[in-house]
């Protein structure tokens, strides 16, 4: 007479650090109840429980039981956690597709248009304008939006950036690093008459023309190393009142 061999479940030994963990788990308010149910699984089976005892005790099905003891087994606390991944649909978009989409849009132009739109490449391709749009937005595609740039016409422009490179790949000891700006033609104006205050229920009044005292111009500079901005006006633009700014700083 053939007897089925019994199917015994593995055994589940845990060291100190796991039975901590797998406790918190069991009892801490703030998880997930499924998470919650897979710790007391793995501690009850660490204790000798058989599955289908654990699975009336956890109200799970026996093969769940089993399924999140080798789970546990194979990858410990941080394989309870979280589902397996599950098998997906079939793409409704193949390589190829998605390949002579991305191909069209960084390669081609539309007749009588600066860029593709979703549909304008959809009715080209003979595909969905949502296909279009999912596929622009795996792969970071915006054919909508531009970024201006300006060429710098000063012939000595190559060597200036590699000296401002340089100062922060390499900075001398000591550095004083400033980032410096200016703000040219400001308008000094005073109102021809002063205004009356704020009442209730009456604003403030000022006058409708002003005075022109002339104009100044604003230099100021960033210290990179503690974020304090020196500030300075000056009547003229030129590359005196710059420096003149910029070392109140310190030397230069």
């Amino acid at each position: 007479m053939e007897v089925a061999a019994m199917r015994i479940a593995p055994r589940i030994e845990l060291d100190a650090v796991a039975q901590r963990e797998l406790a918190a788990l069991a009892r801490r308010g703030r998880v997930e109840a499924r998470v919650q149910q897979r710790a007391k699984v793995v501690l009850l089976a660490a204790q000798g429980w058989q599955n289908k005892d654990i699975a009336v005790e956890v109200d799970l099905d026996r093969r769940q039981v089993a399924l999140w003891r080798q789970r546990f087994l194979e990858g410990g606390v941080e394989a309870l956690m979280h589902d397996a991944p599950r098998p997906g649909r079939t793409p409704s978009v193949t390589a190829e597709v998605e390949s002579s989409i991305v191909d069209k849009t960084l390669h081609d132009k539309p007749i009588a248009a600066t860029h593709w739109s979703t549909r304008t490449l959809a009715a080209q391709l003979g595909v969905g304008p949502t296909t279009i749009r999912r596929v622009w937005q795996r792969n970071g595609l915006k054919p909508h939006r531009q970024s201006s740039f300006k060429l710098s016409r000063d012939p000595r422009f190559e060597d200036k950036l590699l000296d401002v490179v340089g100062l922060y790949l390499n900075p001398p000891e000591r550095a004083l690093v400033l980032s410096c700006d200016e703000k040219s033609q400001i308008q000094a104006l005073n109102r021809t008459q002063p205004g009356l205050p704020m009442k209730k229920g009456r604003a403030g009044t000022v006058t409708h023309d002003y005075k022109r005292h002339g104009t100044t111009t604003l230099f100021a500079a960033l210290n990179t190393l503690d974020g304090t901005v020196i500030t300075m006006c000056q009547p003229q633009h030129r590359h005196a009142e710059m420096l003149c700014g910029t070392t109140r700083a310190g030397p230069v």
